[in-house]
């Protein structure tokens, strides 16, 4: 089979596609013809050589999350057939004609949903799903805001609080604003010539949202921290901004009773993925199949284009998922 490959660390150029042994199959894993390939920040990370040589799942072979035809079960496999539309999260190995999926971190396509889109699902709406609900306990009537709500798991985000009846507003870039407020928000902050914390103040009359959900880091921190509500809960997803050290208003901390989480998804446990992509599928996949959240896609790459879709990526300049498609795949 064709997969994507690097020998050494570094820029988009070192990824290639090479010729690799079709995986075997696991007595937990059903073999998948990819139909798509999800594009994460994670894979820009492993590329680089931020996990070093020891990676965090079961393949050399990066990518973390496909959609496609199950071609083989193991036999333990519980729910899952051949000839199954399938969609989830892999422990590596996604960059490929084929892959294996543990069943327990599989989910079945709904009726309605294109296959190929099916692909930007899995990573993006169990990462916003973990934050939003599982961690920070967002309810209606609520209000989040949403940090970087233009890309992959911003985007997923946005339509997830918004679904469940919270006041949203997001931060992206003035020439995302459109597509931020179709995705449900209700305010959404341009980051490059509006101060988010002040944004925050004065539509809330000085409370202060109840929910922050941030990708950034370090350059926010404080002042996402007093934009949070008497109670409020933050929860950390990403570093764009840098992993340098930062300011920690304690007075806001102590005095609003707070609480800040922070979760990864590419280092957990199997078992950890496993329940995240279950509470996931147990109450979303309704939503999916009735449109009322939808993936959202940006641009679609052959998956011998690789480097090109990292350089995309790269670019920032992606609203949602940006994805890969092997030969024969329709684009």
């Amino acid at each position: 089979m064709q997969a994507i490959v690097f020998d050494d660390f570094g820029g988009p150029e070192v990824l290639v596609p090479r010729d690799l042994p079709i995986p075997e199959v696991r007595p937990h894993d059903l073999l998948v013809r990819n139909a798509s390939i999800g594009v994460n920040r994670a894979d820009l990370l492993h590329r680089k050589g931020a996990y070093g040589r020891a990676y965090f799942g079961d393949a050399d072979t990066m990518g973390l999350e496909i959609a496609g035809t199950v071609e083989a079960v193991g036999p333990q496999v519980q729910g899952f057939a051949v000839g199954d539309r399938v969609m989830g999260i892999v422990g590596g190995g996604a960059y490929a004609e084929l892959s294996r999926i543990d069943h327990r971190m599989a989910m079945h396509v709904p009726q309605g949903l294109d296959l190929v889109e099916a692909g930007a699902v899995a990573e993006v709406f169990v990462t916003a799903h973990e934050a939003l609900f599982h961690l920070a306990g967002l309810r209606a009537g609520e209000s989040v805001l949403i940090h970087a709500a233009a890309g992959g798991v911003g985007s997923a985000a946005v339509q997830l609080a918004h679904a469940a009846g919270a006041r949203v507003f997001a931060t992206a870039s003035g020439d995302k604003r459109e597509a931020v407020l179709g995705f449900g928000a209700d305010v959404c902050i341009d980051y490059r010539s509006e101060d988010f914390q002040t944004v925050v103040a004065q539509a809330t009359e000085g409370k202060g949202v109840d929910v922050v959900i941030d990708f950034v880091g370090a350059p926010y921190l404080e002042a996402n921290v007093r934009s949070l509500a008497v109670g409020g809960r933050m929860v950390c997803v990403g570093l764009l901004g840098g992993a340098a050290n930062a300011s920690l208003p304690m007075d806001a901390v102590l005095y609003r009773h707070l609480k800040i989480f922070g979760t990864v998804m590419k280092s957990r446990t199997p078992e950890v993925k496993q329940a995240m992509v279950q509470r996931f599928a147990k109450q979303w996949l309704a939503a999916l199949e009735a449109g009322t959240i939808r993936p959202v896609i940006d641009r679609r790459f052959a998956l011998a284009d690789a480097a090109q879709a990292h350089q995309h990526m790269e670019s920032g300049a992606n609203i949602g998922k940006i994805l890969l498609l092997p030969a024969g795949t329709e684009r």
